[in-house]
């Protein structure tokens, strides 16, 4: 989808429309497993908790192994920075779309 890379919108830091350059938001790195969590893993993966089979003999739902309504795009996290303050908004909602391509 083809986005402007740059935007009249309304800055609610200057209380006015102002132009905004449009960046989508990098992808941050994931945060380390705590102790509790680490615990929870190991005593999951031992086979020592939980009921029934634990998957070992039957076919789950086939909704649970294929990509039935599964989605084929995810939302993208668009940021629009002030060219005034360069103060940065977050998009209220998000749109679906496959590849953002800014113009």
């Amino acid at each position: 989808m083809k986005i402007p890379k740059i935007l009249n919108k309304y800055c609610k830091h200057c209380k006015k429309h102002t132009e905004h350059s449009i960046a989508l938001a990098k992808k941050r790195e994931r945060s380390s497993m705590k102790k509790y969590a680490l615990a929870r893993l190991a005593k999951r993966s031992s086979g020592k908790v939980g009921y029934g089979n634990k998957g070992r003999y039957s076919r789950k739902p086939a909704s649970q192994y294929k990509m039935s309504g599964a989605k084929s795009s995810k939302k993208v996290d668009l940021r629009f920075k002030c060219k005034i303050c360069n103060k940065i908004a977050v998009q209220s909602k998000g749109v679906r779309m496959k590849k953002p391509i800014f113009e």
